[in-house]
């Protein structure tokens, strides 16, 4: 199920934005005249347990320590892009939604994206994004929320 359908699903109301190529998430903040810390980016790590999404401003950069001791799992990996494109087949590789319940991931937040009212994110391109409150995202994924990322 694509971002959009399982919005509409859940009755989330969102804006779905169309724009120039946005190839990182501190461009689509760019392209969307946002601050970095409103765009919500995936970082997908890889452990015992299998995968998890770990979503963070793009503003910040996930600290993998961090993650591993939320998951308390030494083995925590990066995800590699070969993986990427196996987990993500409809998603353009860099433009997955940070939505983990959509993939059946689980998902971590990072402690920052608690600051703002809405989140803006890829959908799936790197051409559309989508924008919709933090609290909805967060009845969406259920995200464990920790300290995951520092400052770039």
């Amino acid at each position: 199920m694509k971002l959009e359908a399982l919005l509409r699903d859940r009755g989330i109301r969102f804006d779905k934005h169309t724009h120039p190529a946005a190839f990182t998430a501190q461009r689509l903040a760019q392209v969307e005249h946002v601050s970095g810390y409103v765009v919500a980016k995936p970082v997908v790590v890889k452990g015992a347990a299998g995968y998890a999404m770990c979503v963070l401003p793009a503003a910040r950069r996930l600290d993998l320590q961090e993650v591993t001791k939320v998951l308390h799992d030494p083995t925590v990996r990066l995800a590699t892009e070969q993986e990427m494109t196996q987990l993500f087949p409809e998603c353009e590789l860099g433009a997955e939604p940070p939505v983990g319940s959509l993939f059946g991931m689980k998902t971590i937040a990072d402690r920052q994206l608690e600051e703002d009212e809405y989140l803006e994110m890829q959908a799936g391109t790197h051409y559309e994004s989508v924008r919709f409150r933090r609290d909805d995202w967060e009845r969406l994924c259920q995200p464990t929320v920790a300290p995951i990322a520092r400052a770039t």
